[in-house]
């Protein structure tokens, strides 16, 4: 998650590496550029993007929106997961994920909550990521 390994007994399942912080941030960056969204620019139906790293359609995201003649901003995001906790891994998500967009690790925010063990999150059964960006007009 966050382009990072983190040690757990369970995995996320997906047609790429099921990052879902990642994914939610690719959302984000495309919608803010009204550039559609993740499912239409890396369909699950095509094989090319299955176990693909998130981190590389990421700089594929960045790349389009450079393209367009957008500049990331920031990022702003927070996980929702009863476990595992992720504050240890806080730091390098962000350097991972702001190498991934070219910008810096002080442009991307990762918060991370719980539901208190309400839901299926709060079961463990899954997880939930939001995202926000601000991206700007070269």
């Amino acid at each position: 998650m966050g382009g990072i390994a983190i040690p757990f007994d369970r995995g996320l399942a997906g047609h790429s590496d099921a990052d879902v912080l990642v994914h939610a941030i690719m959302d984000a960056l495309l919608g803010a550029a009204n550039l559609g969204d993740i499912g239409a620019l890396f369909p699950p139906s095509d094989p090319m993007f299955k176990n693909i790293s998130s981190i590389r359609l990421l700089r594929q995201v960045g790349d389009l929106l450079s393209d367009r003649g957008w500049e990331v901003v920031n990022v702003d995001t927070v996980v929702v997961a009863e476990c595992p906790m992720l504050a240890p891994f806080i730091t390098e998500m962000r350097e991972e994920i702001g190498g991934g967009l070219g910008i810096g690790p002080d442009h991307v925010t990762i918060k991370a909550t719980t539901t208190e063990g309400l839901g299926f999150i709060g079961e463990g059964k899954g997880i939930a990521a939001h995202a926000v960006a601000l991206v700007e007009r070269k």
